[in-house]
């Protein structure tokens, strides 16, 4: 049976929920169950970076509330970058590379057959060749907005992330 690892670019994941879709409440095992599509999840890793305390407290407990949740879901493991002052910016650091050298790194130690990769940003091409070149197959979803073609054609299979594919992903409240 075909193993699984997803790799989600939380960052990537959560804007493009909200610009294209107007939610975020993602219930990530559904979410990881419907990526899988029947084969054998290994793990799902979520790739962020904490938000500053000193910045803004009510976004920064929302987002350790949002962590706790997904600690809390099986199959899940959260690694974090970190958030460095640019030019009266902040952003994030290390997220990226973060994802791509456990992408490859896992590859290569044969943790799993196939990695989807939860992101749209075209600069993972590379090291989606990478895995390719290790024998690996790579999936991509990624949101209408913000498609990267060049990421979408290196992989095997891209899918759309949109309203209808993401239907029974969304939490249900009673």
């Amino acid at each position: 049976m075909d193993r699984i690892c997803i790799f989600i670019d939380g960052s990537n994941f959560y804007h493009g929920l909200k610009h294209n879709l107007g939610r975020t409440d993602v219930n990530f095992y559904h979410f990881g169950q419907k990526l899988c599509n029947g084969r054998k999840l290994i793990r799902t890793y979520y790739y962020n970076a904490p938000l500053d305390r000193e910045d803004n407290d009510e976004a920064y407990r929302g987002q350790q509330r949002f962590f706790d949740f997904l600690k809390s879901t099986p199959y899940i493991e959260i690694k974090l970058g970190r958030m460095v002052q640019r030019n009266g910016f902040k952003i994030e650091k290390g997220v990226d590379v973060y994802l791509a050298v456990d992408m490859l790194r896992f590859a290569y130690t044969d943790i799993y057959d196939t990695a989807v990769l939860v992101s749209g940003d075209g600069d993972f091409a590379s090291v989606v060749n990478a895995v390719k070149d290790l024998g690996k197959h790579v999936e991509n979803v990624q949101f209408p907005s913000g498609w990267s073609a060049h990421l979408s054609e290196c992989c095997d299979i891209s899918t759309v992330l949109d309203d209808e594919y993401l239907e029974e992903c969304f939490m249900e409240y009673r």
